[in-house]
């Protein structure tokens, strides 16, 4: 099988080792090379996040990525594309697609599709924004056709600060967030490092756990035409047959939508 390269643009310096580890984790021919985008100013803050992720900020990157083979781009932020709604989102995913001459998403979108692939209609939201962008997510996701049935706001205002943050309080959030009623948990922040533990996340809680960098990668993939599994990485990239994680493949590839 030829290699798949999918291209990630990521804001600043936080959690980006994930994408190493998850790489790691695919144990394939799968690379995610990332360009580190102009983070700004770090705060999650409405007029913050919408320039964090301004036309020409993204396109900064796109030649290295192009450079290094990418068949897919994906803006590796959760709040610096809902921030913007729907519409907005669609057309900074646009953009990018047009800056980059490839297929392009977004992490919101990811969450969207995602959630889509698993069948998923009713999550809960376990998020570190402040609660103003948390509702801006819970927003986005509903204009999506999913129930946000809980959401939990953890009122963290820098990228700087959550890339911080370590197992415990990764695994104390997801159980605060979480709501009976929901059929996953969604966590979407790049800047929370969550690769290494998705495994005990969805222990913990019993059903699936998407999160923001699993996600973006599984969207990249998706949009190259790439089926991937792997252990670790949740039941969003189970092995088919394997139980619960099992049968879980991407849909068709289409435009963030």
């Amino acid at each position: 099988m030829d290699m798949t390269t999918v291209g990630l643009l990521y804001p600043g310096h936080s959690a980006e080792d994930d994408y190493p580890r998850i790489e790691f984790l695919l144990d394939s021919d799968i690379r995610l090379p990332v360009f580190h985008t102009d983070i700004g100013e770090d705060a999650h803050r409405q007029d913050a996040l919408i320039e964090m992720g301004a036309a020409d900020r993204l396109a900064a990157g796109v030649e290295q990525l192009r450079l290094a083979g990418a068949e897919s781009v994906v803006w590796a932020c959760t709040s610096g594309s809902f921030v913007r709604g729907r519409d907005g989102a669609r057309r900074q995913v646009r953009e990018l697609a047009r800056a980059a001459g490839l297929p392009a998403s977004s992490t919101s979108f990811a969450f969207v599709h995602a959630a889509e692939a698993l069948g998923v209609s009713r999550v809960a939201v376990a998020a570190t924004y402040p609660g103003d962008v948390t509702g801006l997510f819970e927003k986005f996701l509903r204009t999506a056709g999913i129930e946000v049935v809980a959401a939990r706001a953890s009122g963290i205002i820098t990228a700087a600060e959550v890339g911080t943050w370590e197992r415990g309080q990764l695994l104390e959030l997801a159980s605060a967030g979480d709501d009976p009623r929901a059929e996953a948990v969604l966590m979407p922040d790049t800047a929370l490092h969550t690769a290494a533990h998705l495994r005990e996340l969805e222990e913990a809680l019993g059903k699936p756990v998407l999160t923001a960098n699993q996600v973006t990668v599984w969207e990249g993939l998706r949009l190259a035409g790439r089926r991937a599994w792997a252990d670790g990485l949740g039941t969003l990239f189970g092995r088919p047959g394997q139980g619960p994680e099992g049968g879980r493949t991407p849909p068709p590839a289409r435009a963030a939508e």
